[in-house]
């Protein structure tokens, strides 16, 4: 039986003028259309095709790999609206759906989304779905306090941005703690800062060890000796400017110069810092 939605290795049973038809068990013979054949495939083979359905409901096989799987988390782009839903761009020639019941918010055309994509109970057809909280696994997250994982963000709320872990689980970035632009289907790196109670994530986006107070204060102290004792930053300077200058949030930086003004290693001026002589 061939897994609908996902990638599967199936055996060439048949050659035919327009393709080829591969061994799906229980679910007969499957057409891989003569487009998607990889040179020199032969009868006995086993190749690696997703399978999906066509046009026609009937079931089709492809080696081109889609930007999603069914039981996948991804951000994709909408191609057309209709009355009955809203189509994405998943990298195949057939667009995947989305009906208007499993829309978040009403799609617009050209604008990405991000989707889990799954197999519809009644219909049996491939469909993804906006509304994400419902697809989150509810065991206790398989991570550790520190570990680097993949976020995609979905939804902004007024504590900050809430995203979906490891294709798995439920996170969330804190206003107070995000000091880069963030936006919704964006796909980036994370690191676990607590797992919590109701075995959600809260997360950051630095490494842990960029929050070590101490060693960045050194590391601002060497940097000041390299300015010639100045740097034109203050506590009006934007969080951006900041991460991209020393790769820190704002509040560690402020601890940092907290720091070093307690040991009079410098003094704080109007226009930056300047370092003690």
């Amino acid at each position: 039986m061939a897994i609908l939605g996902r990638i599967n290795p199936l055996k060439v049973v048949k050659e035919v003028d327009f393709g080829l038809y591969l061994d799906g068990g229980s679910d007969g013979e499957i057409l891989l259309p003569k487009r998607y054949i990889p040179e020199g495939a032969q009868i006995g083979d086993t190749l690696s095709v997703f399978v999906y359905k066509d046009s026609e409901d009937r079931l089709v096989a492809t080696t081109e790999t889609p930007l999603a799987q069914v039981g996948s988390y991804a951000s994709l782009r909408v191609t057309s609206v209709t009355d009955q839903g809203a189509f994405l761009d998943w990298g195949l020639m057939k667009d995947l759906f989305v009906p208007h019941r499993e829309q978040r918010e009403p799609m617009e055309v050209g604008q990405f989304y991000p989707v889990f994509v799954y197999v519809d109970y009644e219909s049996q057809r491939i469909t993804a779905s906006s509304r994400l909280d419902s697809f989150f696994e509810v065991e206790a997250p398989e991570v550790e306090e520190g570990q680097e994982v993949d976020i995609i963000v979905f939804k902004e709320t007024d504590l900050g941005w809430k995203v979906v872990v490891d294709q798995r689980y439920s996170g969330m970035l804190y206003h107070s703690e995000i000091f880069l632009p963030i936006q919704i289907g964006q796909t980036c790196k994370a690191y676990v800062k607590r797992v919590r109670p109701d075995h959600k994530l809260d997360l950051i986006l630095q490494k842990p060890g960029f929050e070590k107070v101490d060693a960045f204060s050194d590391q601002l102290h060497g940097m000041l000796k390299e300015a010639d004792g100045f740097l034109p930053i203050t506590d009006k300077t934007p969080a951006e400017t900041i991460y991209e200058q020393f790769s820190v949030s704002k509040k560690t930086f402020k601890k940092a110069v907290g720091d070093l003004y307690r040991k009079r290693l410098i003094v704080l001026e109007e226009t930056g810092i300047r370092l003690v002589k």
